[in-house]
C-alpha cells in the first residue's frame, strides 16, 4: 500500500509539473516550446538591466534566461545552424541550446507564404524574435537568437522566462554589450555579436538608432562592417540612408568595401543607386572594386554598363581587373560575350589576360570558340 502510495504521488507531480509547464505557456503567447528545461515564468517588474543583472549574478551554475520581442520584417526566420528537423514543432524544428554551434540560419520569405519542413503552410512569417542568455558562473557566457517558431531544447538546465521587457529597453540592454570592450575577443564574441543580431531584428525604432550609433566614424571598423551587414539585411529604408551616409563619409576604404555588400543584401530601390555611384566616384580602388563585384551579384544584366565603363574608364589597373572578375560572375548570356569582347580589344594587356583567365574557367563553348580562333591566327 505504501509503494502504491509512494508510485501515485510521484505521478501526480509529474502531472502537476506538467501542467504547470502547459500554464506557464498559456499565460505568455510569446513563449516559444520548450523542451527538456525546468522552466519558471518570471514577470518584470522593474528594469531589465538590473533584473538581468540579478539573475546572472546568481547563477553559480548554468542557466538560460529568455524573452521576446517583436520582430522586424516578419518574412524572415532565424534558425539555429543545428536544427534537428522537424517533429510537428514548426519550420525550424528543435534547437539545441547546449550543443556546441552557436550559428543561425536565416531564411527569407519573399513571397510571403511558405511549406514547412513537416508540411505545413504558413501565411506569415514569426512574429518574434527570442532573446536567450546564457548564464554560467555568475557571468553571462553566450547570446542567441531564434524566431519565436523553434522548439528550444535546453539540455535539462533551468530556464527563466522574462514577461513585459519592453522593446527600447530590450534594444538599451543588448548595446551594453555591443559597445562593451571585448567584442572582437573570442571568448566574447558569442556575446557581442548575439546582442548586434538581436539588436537588428527588433522591430522597435530604438533599433534604427542603435545601428545607426554602431557605425559612427568614431567606433572601431569591426563593429562598423558587422552593424553594416544588418542595416542593409534587416532596417529597410532607415538602413539604406545610413549605409548611404557611410558610403560617402565613412573613412576607411575596408569599411565603405562593406557597405557595398551591405547594399548589395538592401531591398530597398535605392541600394543599386547607391552601389553604382560607388563603383563609379569612390576613391578608393578597393571600395570601388567591391562594389563592382556586388553589383554583378545584385543586378546582373542591369550592371553591364557600370561594370564596362570601369574597365574602359577606371584609372586603376586593378580596378579594371576586379571589374573583369565581375563580368565573369554575371549570367554568362551576358557575362561570356561581354570578356570575349575585352580579350579581344582592350588595350591593357593586363586586362586583356584576366577577360583570357575568366573565360578560361566559364566551361563556355563560346570561350572554346574564341580560344580556337586565337590559337588559328
Amino acid at each position: 500500500m505504501r509503494g502504491f502510495a509512494l508510485r501515485g504521488a510521484v505521478a501526480l507531480g509529474a502531472v502537476l509539473i506538467g501542467a504547470a509547464y502547459l500554464t506557464a505557456q498559456e499565460k505568455d503567447s510569446t513563449m516559444p516550446r520548450v523542451e527538456n528545461a525546468r522552466v519558471e515564468q518570471r514577470a518584470l517588474s522593474g528594469p531589465l538591466a538590473a533584473a538581468m543583472k540579478a539573475l546572472i549574478e546568481q547563477a553559480t551554475q548554468v542557466e538560460w534566461i529568455g524573452y521576446a520581442e517583436p520582430q522586424v520584417a516578419n518574412d524572415r526566420e532565424v534558425c539555429c545552424q543545428n536544427y534537428s528537423g522537424s517533429r510537428g514543432s514548426g519550420n525550424c524544428g528543435i534547437c539545441r541550446l547546449e550543443s556546441g554551434d552557436h550559428g543561425v540560419n536565416m531564411t527569407s520569405r519573399d513571397g510571403g507564404g511558405d511549406s514547412g519542413r513537416n508540411g505545413t503552410v504558413r501565411l506569415e512569417g514569426p512574429h518574434n524574435v527570442v532573446v536567450l542568455l546564457r548564464a554560467e558562473e555568475k557571468h553571462l557566457r553566450k547570446l542567441r537568437v531564434v524566431s519565436d517558431e523553434c522548439t528550444l531544447d535546453v539540455g535539462g538546465l533551468p530556464f527563466v522566462w522574462l514577461t513585459g521587457v519592453r522593446p527600447a529597453e530590450s534594444v538599451a540592454f543588448l548595446t551594453g554589450y555591443v559597445h562593451g570592450e571585448n567584442f572582437d575577443e573570442h571568448e566574447n564574441r558569442h556575446v557581442g555579436e548575439g546582442a548586434l543580431t538581436a539588436i537588428a531584428l527588433h522591430a522597435d525604432e530604438s533599433a534604427d538608432r542603435a545601428l545607426e550609433s554602431f557605425v559612427r566614424p568614431e567606433e572601431r571598423e569591426s563593429l562598423r562592417k558587422h552593424a553594416s551587414f544588418w542595416l542593409g539585411e534587416a532596417r529597410g529604408k532607415a538602413g539604406l540612408l545610413a549605409l548611404q551616409k557611410m558610403a560617402k563619409s565613412d573613412p576607411s576604404s575596408d569599411v565603405r568595401g562593406h557597405v557595398a555588400f551591405a547594399l548589395s543584401v538592401s531591398r530597398e530601390t535605392g541600394a543599386l543607386d547607391e552601389m553604382i555611384r560607388m563603383a563609379k566616384q569612390d576613391e578608393s580602388a578597393h571600395a570601388r572594386g567591391q562594389a563592382l563585384f556586388w553589383l554583378a551579384q545584385k543586378a546582373g544584366n542591369k550592371a553591364v554598363g557600370t561594370i564596362t565603363s570601369a574597365i574602359e574608364n577606371d584609372p586603376d589597373t586593378e580596378v579594371k581587373k576586379k571589374a573583369v572578375f565581375a563580368l565573369s560572375q554575371l549570367p554568362k548570356d551576358e557575362g561570356v560575350p561581354k570578356l570575349i569582347e575585352v580579350a579581344q580589344m582592350n588595350h591593357n594587356p593586363a586586362v586583356r589576360k584576366q577577360a583570357m583567365f575568366w573565360l578560361g574557367q566559364s566551361n563556355d563553348p563560346r570561350a572554346l570558340a574564341f580560344f580556337e580562333k586565337v590559337l588559328a591566327q
